[in-house]
């Protein structure tokens, strides 16, 4: 018992220690399988915050912050791309759709108040809680004058409102999440990570998890030896012709090795070196000749790079302008694989118009492909640094727009800093989807600013919620945290209901809908981790902004309703 107490003493002294300890849990726990179940390092780690939180631990609120707008950002910053796209099939569709869950949700919380026999109070913390939303607690408690009772009565009924939240929170947190990510896509007929994938091929996302790359090559480059008379003495870029669209990247003449805008003929007997698609290469050795081995000759360095066009002698031309103009200056031993415009790919034919701030993926050797992106712009190379600058500036910016208030009939009514910085994520990742030369975070940076944010938001708010826990249910017995169980997932499947058949929403943007309808951040974290993708981001996003307007009036309206 004195290793526990001290153990316990330590932990309240150094609350720091008891955040990490409440991480180490839950990402490991989360991280086990029993049979085809788990948990998820999400919801085992606001589990682990609850229980940890008995011995009374308290974080700070700013950390809690802290953690949950490095979340927002990194969702809202991975899917603005994909987001603005879809935001002009869904946009209005999601806000109804948000609107019948926000209502379906009060019918819940009011259905099981009164069948209960609770007070507006009790009603007012069963909803916040339920919809883990503190925008509903604080607005039901700033304005329980509406009940007309005495400053002490007052008093007594806002302590009930936060004891009915904190009893009905860690369900309406942890269960939606649970109920959403494993019951959802079950309940929809629908396999996740297909579907997400599916959807990412659609709108030209490429999610790639890092060490894994496919096997196919759509460009490869193999040695011949040039053994046919017709094709003897022709100049490299003559040669080309011949290939169906391949290239000769380099040759072998006697001792020496020579690079394709080499103007010399190719003599008979030399190796080439030849690039190009697999169906142009199971032609070469039957045009040029035998397939050779040479390790020096094709151990030149390639590079696959992106270049952004910002120069506007290389914009307004054709795919065919650019290769005959450009290309034709290194032999025409680059090769463009893909164009990028707004973030969305598109097949490079030879008509296709290049325009200002496209993005050009080009392979090739090394030095070329570096001299042809300075004639044509701006190198974007993967890089491991972020630019927090870009980052912290989001947050800033979107913070403060979200901290707006506007009164309407004395009730405050903002998007919170919170929507704000969900929202500039969207908008600094289109923009990064855009202008290419700055802002860029690598995809492993995102996974901590994501997992580690929402986690470690949820770790504190598990602390901080476990006395409150145990009181509540001292008081109000199961039946309150039951209430919260209904509360909690009637709306969801309110909503999983009318996105399959009504609204016929994309199954993985339903479910991040519904996620956002219920303000459920945890279930949104959930999802993406079963999901394996941030599809479900697309969906959240609209219906989370909305039904914390919603909600917030909502915490007055349980409170007139239930009098």
């Amino acid at each position: 018992m004195q290793i526990f107490q001290a153990l316990a003493d330590t932990l309240r002294h150094n609350p720091v220690i008891a955040l990490f300890l409440t991480l180490a849990l839950g990402f490991w726990f989360g991280n086990l399988k029993f049979g085809t179940f788990s948990l998820g390092a999400v919801t085992s780690t606001l589990i682990a915050g609850l229980l940890i939180g008995q011995l009374h631990i308290h974080i700070d609120p700013a950390v809690q912050d802290t953690f949950f707008m490095m979340f927002l950002f990194a969702v809202g910053y991975s899917v603005g791309p994909v987001f603005i796209r879809a935001l002009k099939t869904d946009g209005l569709p999601q806000v109804a759709f948000t609107l019948i869950v926000c209502c379906s949700g009060l019918g819940a919380a009011y259905v099981a108040a009164r069948l209960l026999g609770y007070d507006p109070a009790v009603a007012a913390g069963l909803l916040a809680g339920s919809y883990t939303n503190s925008g509903t607690l604080g607005v039901a408690t700033a304005n329980m004058s509406e009940l007309g009772l005495d400053p002490q009565q007052t008093a007594s009924m806002a302590s009930l409102v936060a004891i009915a939240y904190a009893v009905t929170y860690p369900f309406g947190a942890v269960g939606s999440a649970w109920f959403l990510a494993t019951l959802g896509p079950k309940l929809l007929g629908i396999d996740l990570v297909h579907e997400c994938k599916q959807y990412e091929t659609k709108m030209g996302a490429h999610g790639t998890e890092p060490g894994v790359e496919s096997a196919s090559r759509p460009l490869t480059t193999r040695s011949y030896r040039l053994e046919n008379n017709d094709l003897a003495g022709q100049s490299p870029r003559d040669l080309n012709g011949a290939f169906d669209g391949a290239v000769i990247t380099r040759y072998r003449q006697g001792n020496k090795i020579l690079e394709p805008d080499a103007h010399a003929p190719v003599e008979k007997g030399a190796t080439l070196a030849i690039s190009g698609p697999q169906r142009a290469l199971l032609n070469a050795e039957r045009i040029v000749g035998p397939e050779v081995e040479d390790p020096e000759l094709l151990a030149y360095v390639v590079e696959q790079m992106d270049v952004v066009v910002t120069r506007k002698a290389a914009a307004n031309r054709t795919v065919r302008e650019l290769e005959q103009d450009e290309f034709t200056r290194f032999g025409r031993s680059i090769f463009l694989l893909r164009v990028t415009r707004a973030g969305q790919a598109i097949e490079p034919s030879p008509d296709l118009v290049i325009q200002h701030r496209d993005v050009l993926t080009l392979r090739g050797a090394r030095k070329f492909v570096e001299d042809l992106a300075t004639s044509l712009g701006y190198a974007d190379r993967r890089t491991s640094r972020s630019d927090i600058a870009f980052m912290g500036a989001g947050i800033v910016i979107g913070s403060l727009v979200g901290l707006i208030t506007v009164h309407v009939a004395g009730i405050p009514l903002s998007l919170s800093a919170f929507v704000g910085t969900l929202i500039a994520g969207l908008v600094f990742g289109y923009l990064r989807s855009i202008y290419r030369t700055f802002g860029a975070i690598p995809a492993p940076a995102l996974w901590v600013f994501n997992n580690v944010g929402l986690s470690g938001f949820l770790a504190v708010v598990g602390l901080n919620a476990g006395p409150g826990l145990t009181s509540g249910l001292a008081t109000y017995g199961i039946s309150l945290f039951v209430a919260g169980i209904f509360s909690s997932l009637a709306p969801l499947i309110v909503g999983l209901a009318l996105g399959k058949y009504l609204f016929r929403f994309h199954p993985a943007i339903l479910l991040g809908a519904c996620a956002g309808a219920r303000s459920a951040t945890p279930a949104l974290g959930a999802l993406q981790e079963a999901a394996k993708s941030t599809i479900p981001a697309i969906g959240y996003t609209i219906p989370y902004a909305v039904s914390r307007i919603v909600l917030a009036i909502f915490g007055v309206v349980i409170l007139l309703v239930m009098k």
